[in-house]
């Protein structure tokens, strides 16, 4: 990443919606939160959980309940902070958001069976949104470009314009935002994209998942 590089400076500080949430959330969090309030485009690419912007409160709570918080008061915080992020697919003029989600999400039962309904149903109802397009990437697939893991690259608009990669892990995350690296994730999205099932699939896929559940 470059070191001059402030991920949240836009729009970071006293006016930003999360500002309320900082006595719980992960301070490499905060910054991640501005990119996206700004993003014109988003792409999610997850393998063991469901993208944050397309999670119901429900799986949200069940999912961070298997981290860090420090009480039950703390997890149903980030959970609504992780739903608040959401505001922004309600907008007039969303950011287009890409989303890929391995099957192994899918099938992995985070917070039980009603849980994992629930957040199929949502996915499907998301499916439809104009602003996203949602692929599943099948175990049939095999091995594939992405097998090191998750990342979300986020396209932000102006004269400034660039794409940021967001890296998480368990305790920090990476920001790159140098043209060599972003250009390597945006080859893997395309592969991956390439490799998983078309969108229009994607609401048959889940009723299969929901079916199964």
């Amino acid at each position: 990443m470059n070191e001059n590089m402030d991920p949240g400076a836009r729009d970071r500080g006293p006016e930003g919606w999360w500002h309320s949430y900082s006595g719980v959330l992960p301070g490499w969090v905060e910054p991640y939160f501005g990119l996206e309030l700004s993003a014109e485009f988003i792409a999610d690419f997850e393998v063991q959980a469901i993208p944050g912007l397309l999670q119901t409160e429900n799986y949200a709570k069940a999912q961070i309940g298997f981290g860090d918080a420090s009480s039950e008061d703390a997890v149903t915080r980030r959970a609504r902070a992780r739903i608040a992020r959401q505001d922004i697919l309600r907008r007039a003029h969303p950011p287009r958001l890409q989303a890929v989600i391995d099957e192994g999400a899918l099938r992995r039962l985070i917070g039980g069976p009603d849980t994992m309904r629930e957040q199929v149903r949502h996915l499907i109802d998301m499916a439809a949104h104009p602003a996203v397009t949602l692929q599943i990437l099948p175990f049939d697939v095999g091995g594939h470009a992405a097998l090191g893991g998750p990342f979300i690259i986020l396209r932000l608009p102006g004269p400034d314009a660039r794409e940021v990669v967001y890296l998480e892990q368990l305790s920090s995350a990476e920001y790159l935002d140098d043209t060599e690296a972003v250009d390597g994730y945006l080859r893997v999205l395309d592969q991956i994209a390439a490799a998983a099932r078309p969108p229009a699939e994607t609401p048959r896929i889940l009723q299969d998942v929901l079916a199964a559940i």
